[in-house]
């Protein structure tokens, strides 16, 4: 129970900036390019790198994934672009391989939970359990929320615990099958700059546009005097 005026203030800020973070990440599922404002308001999290060089940051959720992965591994290192996998744990412990082919080609690895949790649905501990969990088997500090979705206590939590919180800029959308792989690439290229931290997908849902876009967009971008670089 709530006893003081200066507590219940306190409760009520974070209760509206938990909604806020929710109204805020709804926005965001609407656009390629995440709002400014979703940005300002968490500026404590990375949504994009600060630089002056033409470098763009290609990111890979959910993996690693037989079959899919690997062949990321190869794309990435025929434009020798650098990329970072934020891994789940199951999936790391069940292709141990794939992970140290990953980290031995000069990629960096983050924590993606061990069992790709919503946030949202997860109490503070609960999420901080699961991440300490996939950490038995991902060696990094970076850690990326599971459908974006994190409440500001469990931010706090990964912080405490020593991890960076790392969104993203610029999204391709791959995983949406109502989408085609010409209208991700199309939206990839109007709204991907320098510093941009790009998500993509290395599972199944998402092979289907992955298998074309990635290429397209590292040739687009290495033909424009781009680089591609690992967080």
């Amino acid at each position: 129970m709530i006893r003081d005026s200066t507590t219940l203030k306190s409760a009520l800020i974070l209760a509206n900036k938990c909604l806020l973070f929710n109204y805020l990440y709804i926005l965001n599922q609407l656009f390629y390019k995440t709002p400014a404002i979703l940005r300002l308001f968490f500026g404590s999290l990375l949504w994009k790198i600060k630089t002056k060089e033409k470098a763009i940051y290609l990111t890979f959720d959910d993996g690693p994934t037989a079959g899919i992965t690997p062949w990321v591994l190869e794309v990435l290192d025929a434009f020798e672009a650098k990329a970072t996998f934020f891994c789940i744990g199951k999936n790391v412990q069940a292709h141990p391989e794939i992970y140290q082919a990953v980290v031995k080609a000069g990629h960096a690895v983050g924590n993606h939970t061990h069992n790709h949790l919503n946030g949202w649905r997860n109490t503070a501990k609960s999420y901080l359990e699961n991440t300490t969990k996939a950490a038995k088997h991902i060696d990094s500090k970076l850690f990326r929320p599971p459908y974006g979705k994190i409440k500001p206590k469990q931010i706090r939590l990964l912080k405490k615990a020593g991890y960076k919180v790392v969104m993203w800029d610029v999204v391709s959308a791959d995983f949406d099958q109502t989408l085609d792989s010409e209208t991700c690439f199309q939206n990839l290229i109007r709204h991907t700059k320098p510093g941009s931290i790009v998500v993509f997908h290395d599972s199944e849902k998402a092979f289907g546009n992955l298998k074309k876009v990635l290429p397209q967009l590292l040739a687009y971008f290495s033909t424009e005097g781009y680089v591609f670089k690992s967080i």
